[in-house]
């Protein structure tokens, strides 16, 4: 019998179509720099005021030439090349790293078609782990998020309208004082007190609230509190700058004209404090989504999380484009959800970075 001969790899696209794709990519970089120019002077004009000095003027031309050009290379050199060679990367086969650039690389949808199927060339099944580690990652970013908001959000209102200057110290040095140890000593001090034989489970069986201890890491409680407990200042400090700077005579005419305190909360407090809000959602729903180190330190055995799935396909099956093309998903998953957030409070990029 003889042998079947092995037929050559196919390019999947031919040199014209990879120069072009790798010009888009080169001036990607610049398009972007030039859409938050754009949107930075549409603000600037709507809000423009003559008796304010420009930039230039503020700052003199020695700082403000030194300002833009570090601003410049921090987003372009640090930030936004290095997101587009991920994204090129992920459009690559999977090769040894001799192979890059040779006759067999050329530019594929075989990770993305992993992502949804489990396999580069089948589509008979989907990808159910991964697709819903992803899902069920977003949803509970989500949820992360608005729980941090409902329990940030009557202290930060508390701190910054009710607290006097000394219980206002006290409290901002009881917020950050626990964020001195490091993150990862947090999650593991977490994991101790919420063990089946840990300090909270051991407290309830002795008041003989529970029967028996509770696998919080197993129920992925202990998960979620560590995402909520590790990002609160995040929540925090948006709120109260936002909420900090009502005038507080506007609650009190409210209070005047008979409103309830619900009412003055949705119609005034909560208006009134929208870019903090918005602020807060997104940096919690962002860094959540992209949290490492607590879910595979207070995650149960059968914890699923998409992070961690993007960190075995970099380090445990050494597939670099397709944990390219994960990180990828996962990015623009959270640059929508950060749009959705600016249309829900109508609030634009300015307002949300003050």
């Amino acid at each position: 019998m003889g042998q079947r001969r092995a037929s050559p790899c196919p390019r999947a696209g031919s040199p014209v179509i990879e120069s072009l794709v790798k010009g888009l990519l080169f001036a990607v970089p610049f398009v972007i720099v030039a859409v938050f120019w754009i949107l930075a002077a549409r603000e600037r004009r709507a809000a423009a005021d003559p008796s304010a000095k420009s930039f230039l003027e503020r700052n003199g031309g020695v700082m403000a030439a030194f300002l833009i050009v570090a601003v410049g290379f921090w987003a372009i050199v640090m930030i936004v090349l290095p997101q587009l060679y991920m994204v090129d990367f992920s459009f690559h086969p999977k090769l040894p790293a001799k192979d890059y650039g040779g006759p067999e690389d050329h530019y594929t949808l075989a990770s993305y078609r992993y992502f949804i199927y489990g396999s580069t060339e089948e589509t008979d099944s989907y990808n159910i782990v991964h697709l819903r580690a992803f899902v069920l990652t977003i949803g509970a970013s989500i949820g992360v998020t608005f729980f941090s908001f409902w329990f940030c959000y009557p202290l930060a209102y508390f701190m910054a309208q009710s607290a006097g200057p000394a219980r206002l110290r006290m409290l901002m040095l009881l917020l950050i004082l626990p964020f001195w140890v490091n993150e990862i000593l947090r999650a593991f001090a977490m994991r101790i007190m919420l063990g089946t034989s840990g300090l909270i489970n051991n407290l309830l069986v002795g008041l003989g609230v529970l029967a028996e201890p509770i696998d919080f890491l197993g129920l992925d409680i202990g998960m979620y509190t560590g995402l909520a407990y590790a990002y609160l200042l995040l929540m925090m400090f948006p709120l109260y700058n936002a909420i900090e700077s009502l005038d507080r005579n506007q609650i009190e005419a409210a209070r005047d004209l008979g409103a309830p305190w619900w009412h003055i909360h949705l119609n005034v407090v909560m208006p009134f404090a929208k870019p903090g809000i918005a602020s807060g959602c997104t940096m919690v729903f962002m860094l959540s989504a992209g949290a490492l180190a607590a879910p595979q330190i207070l995650g149960g055995p059968n914890s699923l999380w998409f992070t961690p799935i993007v960190y075995d396909r970099f380090y445990q099956a050494f597939n670099w484009p397709q944990g390219s093309a994960y990180a990828l998903i996962l990015l623009l998953t959270c640059i929508v959800f950060v749009m959705a957030v600016m249309r829900v409070f109508k609030v634009n990029l300015g307002e949300i970075t003050r």
